[in-house]
């Protein structure tokens, strides 16, 4: 399963060039741009799954520098600072990683 077969590919892009610059990115326009917000929690979980690049069943802050690169190789890697945000803004128990039911909460909140 890919994320384009999940999400369209203009939507992903224009997700993408929204947050092109540096320290530019937000999970929350860049969920609602590329769709997932209107998804069910079936796909959010699915998204979830593809990625979690090591499939240990967390995202940890690691593979939080590269969500972008997930959705397009070509895409920036995120700043240190928007890799905190992010981790932040979804782990709600402060273990240092985001689990699916965390992230299904941030994306579908």
């Amino acid at each position: 399963m890919s994320l384009n077969s999940i999400l369209s590919s203009d939507a992903i892009e224009a997700a993408l060039k929204d947050c092109q610059a540096p320290d530019s990115f937000n999970q929350k326009k860049f969920f609602q741009l590329c769709g997932l917000t209107k998804k069910s929690p079936q796909e959010v979980k699915d998204v979830f799954r593809i990625l979690d690049n090591d499939a240990s069943g967390f995202i940890e802050e690691e593979e939080l520098k590269f969500f972008l690169q997930r959705f397009s190789p070509s895409a920036r890697v995120l700043t240190a600072a928007e890799t905190k945000n992010f981790l932040s803004a979804a782990d709600d128990d402060n273990d240092g990683k985001i689990g699916c039911e965390e992230f299904q909460a941030m994306v579908l909140s």
